[in-house]
């Protein structure tokens, strides 16, 4: 940042030089140009009054140190003229014969060491018979650009290199917080996610970008206490069954048993292991999901057809719970992944069953609309608790049951899930007429 400083303040000081030089030579040159055409003035004034003798050496009108005069005839050949340039015309004598109007011009000069300003009149009626040249030698100007330039170039780095040192200063005093910030970034860890980033109290962006990384901050904080709240959950998920079936296979184990009773404990064992296995699968796609990688194999299929063989495997358990299942959807082709979905919907369906109390049709119905499909399962139950509907979707939270088999708490995340991964949504709210209910929305 310094130097990037420095380069831009000597581009400046650079361009301001360039600007006051010829700014003060210009200067300098009207000045003197103003000053000639004085005293051109005067002396043409004089040869109109007295005759082609008027400049008489001008000891009262010109200082032959500062400027000197001349009175050329119109071949060029000198009339009258001060003594500093008395050795030779100042002007040629095709330049003379060609002049139009009052002419300014600079050029070396016989009798003058350094280059000289000139001003050439014409004087005369109906023809240029006679011209008054008048001059001032250029050293004083260039001496004064001398000592400009000289007090450029002594001053110019000078103010550069204080102007550097105080940029440095300020840089490091304006990155000074954004090393401390660095500092506390590399000092958080896994141990001390609820530590955050001191803020400014400059109200600045820097102030405003610590806020945002703290934000951040709570964020991944959040999100790593999700995951390990999943990970918890899903071992004590897993445990229960892994237990159940350990014990019946060491009970089996610790005596002599009858054929009926290790059939007994192996049938037990299969439904653990079913439940295991269902547990493991359903872990797999919320896994996918948050990885932002779950699969999806589109195909076309009845919508009607798809969600009758969904509830079938569902309607015995309906049946034997007090419900049955009611599908109502139209005969229309849609493109979506049959397995995953068939999968929010026995989720659904299971959850009907379950949480309804046997309180009769459980509503199974679709319909579409512009490139979307809307699913939804709505029952007569006791509906969701108001506590429950606002974390409805996450994994391991269970609404209350009568039963005994409260689940593992993922069906509505896996619901969840497979809507997003459709580019859809899901929702779940209390019907006014009683009952729950919950739609998923999926793009066909």
């Amino acid at each position: 940042m310094t130097l990037a400083f420095a380069l831009g303040m000597a581009v400046v000081l650079a361009a301001l030089g360039a600007f006051l030089y010829v700014r003060l030579g210009a200067e300098l040159v009207r000045a003197m140009d103003l000053d000639l055409r004085s005293r051109a003035g005067v002396i043409v004034s004089a040869l109109e009054d007295r005759g082609p003798v008027a400049i008489d050496a001008g000891t009262k009108l010109i200082d032959p140190d500062e400027a000197f005069a001349q009175v050329l005839d119109s071949g060029g050949r000198i009339v009258d003229t001060t003594r500093a340039v008395a050795g030779a015309p100042m002007l040629p004598s095709g330049f003379v014969r060609g002049m139009s109007g009052p002419t300014f011009l600079s050029r070396r000069v016989t009798g003058v060491d350094d280059p000289a300003r000139l001003l050439a009149v014409p004087v005369g009626e109906g023809g240029h018979s006679l011209v008054v040249v008048v001059g001032a030698p250029l050293g004083d100007r260039s001496e004064a650009l001398g000592r400009l330039l000289l007090l450029l170039a002594v001053g110019g780095p000078v103010a550069l290199i204080l102007s550097s040192v105080v940029g440095w200063a300020l840089a490091g005093a304006a990155l000074r917080p954004v090393e401390r910030i660095r500092r506390e970034a590399a000092a958080i860890s896994e141990s001390e996610l609820d530590r955050r980033l001191p803020v400014p109290r400059t109200g600045d962006e820097l102030a405003r970008l610590a806020e945002t990384l703290n934000d951040m901050l709570g964020r991944l904080q959040e999100a790593l206490e999700r995951e390990h709240r999943f990970v918890d959950e899903a071992s004590h998920e897993l445990r229960t069954p892994l237990s159940i079936l350990k014990a019946e296979l060491d009970l089996a184990l610790s005596r002599p048993r009858s054929a009926e009773e290790l059939e007994a404990t192996v049938r037990s064992s299969s439904v653990e292991t079913d439940r295991l296995v269902q547990l493991a699968e359903d872990l797999l796609v919320l896994a996918r999901t948050r990885r932002g990688q779950l699969p999806l194999r589109r195909e076309a299929i009845s919508l009607r057809r798809f969600l009758t063989e969904a509830a079938a495997p569902l309607e015995k358990r309906a049946h034997e719970a007090g419900a049955w299942i009611e599908v109502v959807a139209p005969n229309e082709t849609v493109r979506i992944d049959a397995l995953r979905t068939r999968l929010a919907v026995a989720n659904l369906l299971d959850n009907a069953i379950r949480y309804g109390n046997g309180t009769g049709t459980i509503r199974l119905s679709a319909e579409r609309d512009d490139g979307w499909i809307r699913i939804e399962v709505a029952d007569r139950g006791p509906g969701f608790p108001p506590s429950f509907l606002d974390r409805a979707f996450e994994p391991f939270h269970r609404g209350p049951t009568t039963g005994g088999d409260h689940g593992a708490g993922l069906g509505l995340a896996i619901v969840s899930a497979v809507a997003e991964a459709h580019g859809g949504h899901a929702t779940a709210v209390n019907s006014e007429t009683g009952g729950a209910r919950v739609v998923v929305v999926l793009r066909a």
